[in-house]
């Protein structure tokens, strides 16, 4: 793993294909819905230019028609491929959505433009939380996480435009009922449940899968059959399960994008923090629930995603699309 220090002078050049096969591998190591990775890169040698797009062959129409969920997953990609430049001696010049006549364009990134050291002082963590960031659906320990913690996780949040809340324990109780109802009407429902099955492949460890709860507390969602009769076991897991909610100011394509690297930047911090993170996301796939989630009390905001977070088990790696497969040079 390079550093700053010894990363400097590549900001006085433009990236080769090693370098350009780093940073992708980075960005394709980011969390997504349904695990689709529904993103494609774009090399510009001329301009120095990375392209971010949308994948419209791995949108999923039932469970994410608005396209909110997929601008998330790519924006949460865009903010691990910022660290990797930073973590190569690069500043890049970051532009969301830059045409509007191309709406599959969802970041373009210019390595040219600005090169120079990061003085970001946790970068080192960061990038190296980004291959060991897992999601983990097994039970945490009773061990609270410290306040400090939690204020570098809202911290993390706001500087990429979100806001991150920790709900008291009446609001993080209501927030997992509408969880659970969430859940129980996608597996009511052939088209979402078949979808989400379709995105099930091949190799991904049973524990990524995850098991559901036995006291009814953490709703995870059930990936695990293509009917409701066909469940995993259930597992005790922890009484009072600590919920992030990651909200936005503003609900266009834009704020998503800010959400997803706003997501990526608290599941990395937690990383590097020794904190496990699970996904909540089953009541925002329904708007009636989505608006329910509101918590009135935190003014007008969007929410965009629910964490779950605490101290146990590391998760499990799921399969990665080779970068071959999604970068296309010019």
């Amino acid at each position: 793993m390079g550093s700053p220090g010894t990363a400097g002078a590549a900001a006085a050049r433009r990236p080769d294909a090693a370098d350009l096969h780093r940073l992708v591998s980075a960005a394709v190591a980011a969390p997504s819905i349904h695990n689709t990775q529904p993103w494609r890169y774009r090399f510009d040698p001329d301009t120095a230019t990375v392209q971010v797009r949308a994948a419209a062959d791995r949108v999923l129409p039932r469970t994410d028609p608005d396209g909110r969920a997929l601008h998330i997953s790519v924006g949460a990609a865009v903010f691990n491929l910022r660290i990797a430049c930073e973590q190569q001696g690069r500043q890049p010049l970051v532009r969301l959505l830059p045409r509007a006549d191309e709406p599959d364009l969802v970041a373009s990134l210019d390595l040219a433009s600005a090169p120079g050291r990061t003085s970001r002082e946790d970068l080192d963590d960061l990038y190296g939380a980004i291959w060991r960031r897992h999601s983990s659906r097994r039970p945490y320990a009773a061990r609270p996480v410290p306040e400090q913690v939690r204020a570098e996780l809202a911290r993390a949040a706001a500087e990429e435009g979100a806001l991150l809340h920790f709900p008291g324990r009446t609001e993080t109780t209501r927030v997992l009922q509408l969880t659970a109802m969430a859940e129980q009407d996608n597996n009511a429902d052939p088209g979402r449940r078949g979808e989400s099955h379709a995105w099930v492949r091949d190799g991904i460890p049973a524990e990524a899968l995850g098991p559901r709860d036995a006291n009814g507390t953490v709703p995870l969602r059930d990936f695990t059959a293509a009917s409701p009769a066909d469940r995993r076991p259930r597992e005790a897991f922890e009484a009072h399960p600590l919920v992030a909610v990651l909200a936005t100011a503003g609900d266009r394509p834009a704020d998503w994008v800010r959400a997803g690297q706003a997501l990526e930047h608290v599941l990395l911090t937690a990383t590097a923090r020794g904190l496990r993170a699970s996904l909540l996301h089953q009541a925002l796939e329904w708007p009636d629930l989505r608006w329910a989630l509101r918590d009135v009390r935190e003014g007008v905001e969007h929410p965009q995603m629910l964490l779950r977070l605490g101290y146990g088990p590391e998760g499990s790696a799921t399969p990665r699309r080779p970068v071959a497969e999604v970068l296309d040079e010019e």
